[in-house]
């Protein structure tokens, strides 16, 4: 068990989402304006009229995605709610941690979670993006944004993968096990595990996320032991870019055409439901499957605040506190800097 002394402090990293339906375009206008989303020849003089251009364009179509959510995203409440049950866990091993949120394109946003950090007057920083698998466009601008805003020089450390941890593993299992227990004969059910993709432009410079990805799968199969059928595909698409595939419309219709009639869906890449699993996969691609004639469809729940997944954060910042520790054991605490 690790046991120090001094307060620290676990920043929580992800998307964000609109949290009213008058927010949606200027949320899209925060996506598209990221130097990691859109990058181009002379992109620092174009890239906030393409932004506004694209966020006008698609408010209307994306606000209709999360009118099936009650006209918002779920996701800042659940990782509240992930980073509440976080700091309860460590508090049990007696770590003085404050957890708090930092969305990358809506409140609460990076320099709001610096603000909590500065006031809870913390001794030592843990990095925990919520993007299991790493890609530049996630965790990389995650990590971006914190360095253009955070200046302390305090000791600071990171995760930035927790792909092949066992007990985020452990915990995507049990979730699949129990959408499968929904289904009269679990064994037949074609599991599909559906990841948000990228650009192969990020792909093919070097981007990890796509062997990553399918890493995860590869583990979680082994894991669940199960002899069911599976694939592996890709969401969210946006613009004329060529994206990694086959996507979760191409994969149901492959399904469909093969005359499977159960289905689960996996969403792989994602930690909570939100306006990708909730709405893109349980409302759109259910009502897809339904008239492709597939019979039966599941969506795993989100891996959200189970405990778990808990277990497995706990387990990521205790790790991350005793390395620091160990790379200067002769300070009081550590000066280690990991966020590469």
């Amino acid at each position: 068990m690790v046991r120090i002394s001094k307060r620290v402090g676990v920043v929580l990293f992800q998307l964000g989402g609109p949290d009213s339906p008058a927010a949606v375009e200027s949320f899209l206008y925060n996506l598209f304006c990221d130097p990691d989303i859109i990058d181009f020849p002379f992109s620092r003089l174009g890239r906030r009229p393409l932004a506004r251009l694209i966020a006008s364009t698609r408010a209307k179509k994306v606000a209709e995605h999360y009118r099936v959510l009650g006209g918002y995203s779920p996701i800042r409440s659940l990782t509240e709610r992930q980073a509440a049950a976080l700091e309860a866990r460590l508090n049990r091993d007696r770590i003085d941690a404050r957890c708090v949120v930092a969305m990358r394109y809506w409140h609460p946003f990076t320099v709001e979670a610096i603000a909590q950090l500065e006031n809870a007057q913390v001794d030592q920083v843990v990095l925990l993006p919520l993007y299991p698998q790493y890609s530049s466009t996630t965790t990389g601008s995650s990590l971006n944004e914190w360095r253009r805003q955070w200046h302390d020089a305090g000791p600071t450390s990171c995760v930035t993968t927790f792909y092949r941890h066992p007990l985020y593993i452990a915990a995507v299992v049990d979730r699949i096990n129990g959408a499968l227990a929904g289904f009269p004969g679990p064994a037949a059910v074609q599991l599909v595990f559906s990841a948000h993709g990228v650009p192969m432009s990020v792909v093919e410079k070097g981007d990890p996320y796509q062997r990553q990805i399918e890493e995860t799968v590869a583990l979680v199969m082994e894991e669940g032991a199960w002899s069911n059928p599976h694939c592996l595909c890709y969401q969210s698409k946006v613009g004329a870019s060529r994206w990694l595939r086959p996507s979760l419309h191409e994969t149901l219709q492959k399904m469909a055409s093969e005359k499977v009639r159960e289905v689960c869906v996996i969403p792989i890449s994602f930690v909570s439901d939100h306006v990708e699993t909730l709405g893109e996969i349980d409302h759109c691609a259910r009502a897809e499957a339904q008239r492709l004639g597939i019979e039966r469809f599941a969506m795993t729940q989100g891996l959200n605040d189970s405990p778990r997944f808990i277990e497995a954060l706990a387990a990521l910042v205790l790790a991350a506190i005793s390395e620091s520790r160990l790379e200067d054991p002769d300070r009081e605490e550590t000066g280690a800097l990991s966020i590469a």
